[in-house]
């Protein structure tokens, strides 16, 4: 299993294409019942380190937003 010092240096696409493959892997079969398990659990800390990528980026955006909103009401109120 990796260090969660190792999980934050993924960036979001090189931690969604391991989630693709370990997603293929569990769909192809063929793995013993611990290596499926194995890669159940690295597949779980992907997706929680993509959702973190994709939660910061909805923050920015979020942030962007409402910054362009409040130049647009003081170009308004002038």
């Amino acid at each position: 299993m990796t260090s969660k010092v190792a999980e934050e240096a993924l960036g979001y696409e090189q931690a969604r294409d391991e989630l693709i493959e370990v997603v293929r892997r569990l769909e192809a079969g063929g793995t013993t019942l611990e290596e499926s398990l194995a890669l159940w659990e690295r597949g779980e800390e992907l997706a929680k380190v993509c959702r973190r990528w994709l939660d910061g980026a909805r923050a920015r955006l979020d942030a962007a937003l409402a910054e362009e909103e409040e130049a647009g009401d003081e170009e308004g109120g002038e």
